[in-house]
């Protein structure tokens, strides 16, 4: 898949910009704070109807301005169609070739993109709800029915904690049996996704890391399908006490491993970076192989994770698997230098995108 064009009005610190990425690199530089990750945000937004960092649709508008709006182009199994999203207020309406989207399905595959940024090579350290967004964010990606499976675990556990703090508890064995259904569904499809990617990421930290040391990706739910019934009847008295159901699938983490050990506690920096991007390639191939062809990479602040090298090699690796690349970084002293006369790139100033040159579009 492609996207061939995007413009973006009042996006943040962003005005207005208009942008025909190339089919194979696009490079933005410029100093932080430009709007570089703004706009690659504003791209997996058009894909997802959600950013991939944690913000309210309010964030994503403008200083002073009540609206925002992003239009896009993408070429989709050889059929190209126009995405629409608007930012009012806190809500959002999306539309695929003047169609509005009534669904989250209905955009799903559309557009689908891999993002690698500080912020995800961050959750290593960071807590279980960091690796758990991850983990559902991904999913979703390669599989539209994930959401309506998140959503009504979510739904379930929202009216058995309204329950919990209510003053009659006379339907709480209803609603337990219900979170019981829904999380062994939600426990079962991040199960499934992470056995399939574990191969793939094996493979692509071999290739990255060039050494033999083993790395691993665990699953880890915070209660088993067996006895998960069991366990909220032991901690009824407590949730009753709190007025929230303390175990269940959204206490569920993923653990990252290298040489059978915790990556976040025995990994250096350079095993962490290199474990994330393996992590990421892992995520790009399953979702090519569940889609039918490569989805976008998106390489924010790609200088500050990679060494030269490594940016090299994986580019070299995405430009074989004709995978199209929007890249972020404040220096292009990295980038190779043939790598950068077959690229667009652009400078980023403020929120004003200015061309500077290109190689084969």
């Amino acid at each position: 898949m492609l996207l061939t064009g995007i413009r973006l009005e009042n996006y943040r610190n962003i005005a207005g910009i208009d942008l025909r990425p190339s089919s194979q690199i696009t490079l933005l530089y410029g100093l932080n704070g430009q709007g570089k990750t703004n706009l690659l945000e504003a791209v997996y937004l058009l894909g997802t109807g959600r950013p991939f960092r944690n913000v309210k649709v309010p964030d994503l508008i403008r200083h002073g301005w009540s609206n925002a709006a992003i239009w896009g182009q993408v070429q989709t199994a050889g059929v190209t169609s126009e995405i629409t999203l608007q930012l009012e207020g806190r809500h959002r309406r999306v539309t695929v070739d003047g169609k509005v989207v009534q669904r989250a399905a209905e955009l799903h595959g559309k557009l689908a993109s891999v993002v690698f940024s500080p912020d995800d090579t961050a959750m290593v350290k960071l807590g279980p709800e960091s690796r758990r967004r991850y983990l559902d964010r991904a999913l979703y990606s390669s599989n539209a029915g994930f959401l309506h499976e998140y959503h009504d675990y979510y739904r379930t556990l929202k009216q058995r904690n309204a329950l919990l703090r209510s003053s009659t508890t006379t339907a709480l064995d209803i609603w337990s049996e219900q979170l019981l259904g829904s999380g062994i569904r939600l426990m079962r499809q991040r199960n499934r996704y992470v056995r399939h990617l574990l191969p793939l990421l094996q493979e692509h930290y071999r290739r990255i890391a060039g050494s033999g040391e083993p790395v691993g990706l665990t699953y880890c739910p915070d209660v088993d399908e067996a006895d998960f019934l069991e366990q909220l009847e032991q901690c009824r008295e407590s949730d009753l006490r709190h007025g929230a159901t303390g175990r269940g699938p959204h206490r569920d983490d993923l653990e990252f491993l290298i040489d059978g050990r915790p990556l976040k506690t025995f990994g250096s920096q350079g095993q962490q970076r290199s474990f994330v991007l393996a992590l990421k390639l892992a995520e790009l191939d399953h979702l090519q192989q569940t889609l039918g062809e490569p989805p976008l990479m998106l390489l924010d602040d790609i200088a500050s994770e990679l060494d030269r090298e490594r940016i090299h090699n994986l580019l070299g690796f995405l430009r074989q698997r004709e995978v199209q690349v929007l890249i972020t970084t404040t220096t292009t002293v990295g980038i190779d230098p043939g790598m950068l006369q077959t690229s667009s790139l652009y400078r980023m100033d403020a929120g004003t995108l200015t061309y500077e040159g290109t190689g084969p579009r």
